[in-house]
């Protein structure tokens, strides 16, 4: 069952769709041109229910299949907003916005859920009912949490829920899933490191904050050398080193240290949590000086259960002729929140030869629309057969 003819004659609007929203690019919960837009399309398409305003700036469609009998009711979901990102490719339909692009390729997520919406309102052709999810805010915001806490699942009774992402380097239209925690918790952290400024000609009457964060950046990467079995994941990152003085002479008071931990499980997370607030208050305090640790846990692990997994890939090799192992991703995704409330999966879809995603050079390709919109539909008729 190859990809559907529909959306190959589907393709040139789909295209169109996203390259407009490419255009215009909107961050977090900011998405009010997009959201209006896959609201119109939704009503142009005949769904039979669409909802705005969850999770702030989501938008829902609920489709009913020719019969609805077999009671099932599937989500599939999508992301809309963009990155604070200086877009540096150069094409004709780059964004207007200075400093919003699409560099993640959700404008490419939302045309293919929009593509799929229209041939599912068109065809019907299964039993159940299928709601279609536009989400704001994944980037940081945490719009999939925010739908849920808005009542997202219960409200339209969704069983299982399914999610997708484009992926660089993978082959156009090809596939790649894993079971099990896929991608990582995604946490934050700032310490703040005050020692006693002075005189840089005088370092004997200061305690320098300076070396004392940095022999805390140090310190910190012993939580994944020597404090978390090897054969686990964990990433600690420190990704800003900001002094409270910028001369050339001055010894300064404090130190502000950003940066993030990732993790693949529960037990590693609450162990990295644990371990960097005491590396960092305790080598503050071996050096004279005192450290502040703030910890924000973000989003959790995303985790795909076996069975819908195992599912998604069939429908996968079926759209496309094979499905590969997808390795372990140490960036976060908020569908976590999702997949926290209801069983499902989340798949990757081939990118081609193209920028990573968050470079200011990357670019959705068009090429693999075909493929994820068949992914989608197939989805919903597989899991819903009519008849």
């Amino acid at each position: 069952m190859p990809v559907k003819n529909r959306f190959a004659e589907l393709l040139p609007d789909i295209t169109e769709w996203r390259r407009d929203l490419h255009e215009n690019p909107e961050i977090l919960f900011e998405t009010h041109r997009t959201s209006a837009i896959v609201a119109d399309k939704l009503k142009e398409f005949g769904c039979d229910e669409i909802v705005t305003g969850l999770g702030r700036t989501g938008v829902v469609g609920v489709i009913k299949g020719k019969a609805t009998g077999s009671g099932k009711v599937i989500g599939l979901r999508a992301d809309m907003d963009a990155l604070p990102i200086h877009e540096q490719t150069g094409l004709e339909y780059a964004s207007k916005t200075d400093g919003a692009m699409h560099a993640c390729g959700h404008d490419g997520h939302t045309a293919m859920l929009l593509g799929a919406a229209k041939y599912l309102s068109e065809t019907r052709n299964f039993d159940g009912t299928v709601v279609v999810i536009f989400q704001p805010a994944e980037e940081g915001g945490g719009g999939g949490k925010e739908m849920c806490d808005d009542g997202l699942m219960d409200r339209f009774g969704i069983q299982e829920v399914y999610g997708m992402h484009n992926w660089p380097g993978k082959p156009v239209g090809s596939f790649a899933i894993r079971p099990g925690a896929f991608f990582a918790a995604a946490d934050q952290f700032d310490i703040e490191i005050e020692g006693l400024g002075g005189h840089a000609a005088k370092p004997q009457e200061t305690v320098d904050s300076t070396v004392v964060a940095s022999h805390v950046v140090i310190a910190l990467q012993t939580i994944a050398s020597r404090n978390v079995d090897p054969v686990e994941q964990v990433v600690v990152s420190v990704t800003s080193f900001e002094t409270s003085s910028k001369a050339h002479n001055v010894i300064p008071q404090k130190v502000h240290l950003r940066g993030t931990v990732r993790t693949l499980s529960p037990e590693v997370r609450d162990l990295a949590e644990k371990r960097l607030g005491e590396i960092a208050e305790g080598t503050a305090r071996a050096l004279g000086a005192e450290a502040r640790v703030n910890y924000v846990r973000g989003y959790p692990v995303m985790i795909n259960s076996d069975e819908q997994t195992a599912f998604a890939a069939q429908v996968a090799a079926s759209v496309s002729g094979d499905c590969a192992d997808a390795p372990l991703v140490m960036g976060g995704e908020d569908f976590a929140f999702m997949l926290e409330e209801r069983p499902g999966a989340y798949i990757l879809v081939g990118n081609g030869d193209t920028a990573m995603v968050h470079h200011p050079e990357y670019n959705f390709n068009d090429e693999a629309i075909p493929a994820g919109c068949s992914w989608w539909a197939e989805i919903v008729e597989q899991r819903m057969p009519a008849g």
